[in-house]
């Protein structure tokens, strides 16, 4: 009776337990550092010889075969400062012919007479007016006009006589180039050769300025007697 109620108890007991959640066990683990053998825990113990820290850039040296006698201290010295004298040549490469023999290609033309169709129209306002006085029997006078520039630039001008002027007159030079601003002043010559004839005459000079689009006029009065 008895072994037959330990055994339904120990079934009860085994059935329980198969229902139950599987608790997993716990682990631990532990290093213990220092207590291994044959490790060495006590850092790097390296030093410089110096036995402080120094630059360890690699040292200036001389070339293989340098000879500090080769050269001249003075030739070293004449680059850029400009010191040491004589003529080092053209600075840009293909420049080494100019000079007095050089042909030089291009550059600026001036021009040296008036383009063919181009007119000469006198302004209701002269810039300027002069006189002059010229013997009816003489070969002629001459006055000399200073024109100012008045063009931000260099330009080429073109001076004549309108064509209703009186035929004694003529200018020179017929073409040029004008200085700019403030610089300096253009010289023509004006001459009146009145030929034998007297009298009081006109002429209209226009000096025109085609690239700035404009033009510079002097009424000149020339008295023959």
């Amino acid at each position: 009776m008895k072994i037959a109620a330990a055994l339904a108890a120990s079934a009860s007991l085994s059935g329980v337990s198969a229902f139950a959640p599987a608790v997993p066990g716990r682990r631990s683990t532990a290093i213990f550092i220092g207590r291994e053998e044959g490790v060495d825990l006590s850092g790097n113990a390296w030093k410089p010889d110096s036995e402080k820290m120094g630059s360890t850039d690699t040292g200036d040296y001389f070339p293989e075969g340098y000879d500090p006698n080769e050269i001249d201290f003075q030739e070293g010295i004449g680059g850029s400062s400009g010191m040491g004298g004589g003529d080092r040549g053209p600075a840009l490469p293909g420049m080494e012919n100019l000079g007095a023999d050089a042909v030089v290609q291009g550059g600026i033309e001036q021009a040296s007479e008036i383009p063919a169709g181009m007119e000469f129209v006198m302004s209701s306002v002269p810039d300027g007016e002069l006189t002059m006085d010229v013997a009816a029997s003489s070969k002629g006078a001459e006055l000399l006009l200073s024109v100012k520039p008045v063009c931000m630039g260099f330009e080429d001008y073109f001076a004549a006589f309108t064509s209703d002027s009186h035929k004694s007159f003529s200018v020179s030079p017929v073409a040029g180039r004008m200085d700019r601003r403030g610089g300096e002043p253009t010289e023509l010559t004006v001459e009146c050769k009145p030929g034998g004839q007297a009298g009081e005459f006109v002429g209209n000079l226009v000096i025109n300025l085609p690239e700035d689009n404009s033009k510079i006029c002097y009424k000149i009065t020339a008295t023959s007697f």
